[in-house]
């Protein structure tokens, strides 16, 4: 079980590189073929271009997941409706007792936010 989980996040480190090369390349060669012709600017080196990237990443798309989240509360939604009200409530405890506000807010019942 465990070597899986370091091949997988090997697989992912790899993937990740892969991606960050590529779309610097496509960055600087869409920037070297159009902004010197239109606007006149000067050329970027692919250090230029990931770090222009890494500059629109964090001022216009931020690093969080986009749909993740909501798979997770979906699934979790599912599962709280198969539970009796009594396991609910053990889960819930169990969560508060890590320092976490879970669970859907029943009527009657309060939650105190952390």
């Amino acid at each position: 079980m465990n070597k899986y989980r370091v091949v997988k996040g090997l697989r992912i480190v790899a993937m990740v590189l892969v991606a960050v090369v590529v779309f610097g390349e496509i960055v600087m060669r869409l920037w070297n073929w159009l902004m010197p012709a239109l606007f006149g600017l000067r050329t970027l080196s692919f250090a230029q271009a990931l770090g222009l990237l890494l500059l629109t990443k964090i001022l216009f798309g931020g690093f969080h997941r986009h749909s993740g989240g909501r798979r997770w509360k979906r699934h979790m939604d599912e599962r709280f409706a198969t539970m009796t009200p009594e396991q609910r409530e053990r889960f819930r405890s169990g969560m508060r007792g890590r320092g976490c506000g879970f669970g859907p807010v029943e009527p009657g019942s309060e939650q105190t936010a952390v």
